[in-house]
């Protein structure tokens, strides 16, 4: 199966999910005033939590390919899938709740414009790296899922 532990596939997925966590990361905290506003320090958090989450385990899954080591055991299987699904439901209310504010800032209350200080295209880029980190630990979730359910 695509994605599974200690192959390519989920290498390269892992990878992915540490390279879009890490540049949320460090754009949203590049960005000027971010820790006023609660949502951004949660975003910040739970990206920092996903991306050395992603990681270890693309670190794991890379020492598996390099020794050939077998990593779908049921009970390493369970660890992951329980790892992910905690950092997959903290990654998405994160990025849900920067996703508000950015929207909240930019269309509604109109801050984008009035204080032309605040780096509001930082924090949406921020918020769509966030996204794509969430679809990605998301998709590594379900596989696992997968994986345990046919084992």
């Amino acid at each position: 199966m695509a994605g599974r532990p200690g192959s390519w596939g989920g290498l390269v997925l892992r990878a992915g999910q540490a390279v879009c966590a890490g540049l949320c990361v460090g754009i949203m905290g590049s960005s000027l005033g971010f820790a006023s506003y609660t949502a951004f320090c949660y975003l910040l958090a739970s990206m920092a939590l996903q991306s050395l989450w992603s990681l270890g385990l693309a670190c794991l899954d890379g020492y598996a390919l390099k020794a050939k080591k077998d990593l779908t055991s049921p009970i390493l299987v369970s660890l992951f899938l329980v790892g992910d699904w905690v950092t997959a439901i903290l990654s998405f209310a994160a990025s849900c709740s920067a996703g508000g504010v950015v929207i909240l800032f930019r269309r509604d209350v109109l801050f984008c414009r009035r204080y032309p200080q605040l780096p509001c295209g930082r924090y949406e880029l921020a918020t769509a790296f966030a996204f794509l980190a969430w679809a990605q630990s998301a998709t590594s979730a379900i596989i696992m899922f997968w994986l345990l359910a046919s084992s």
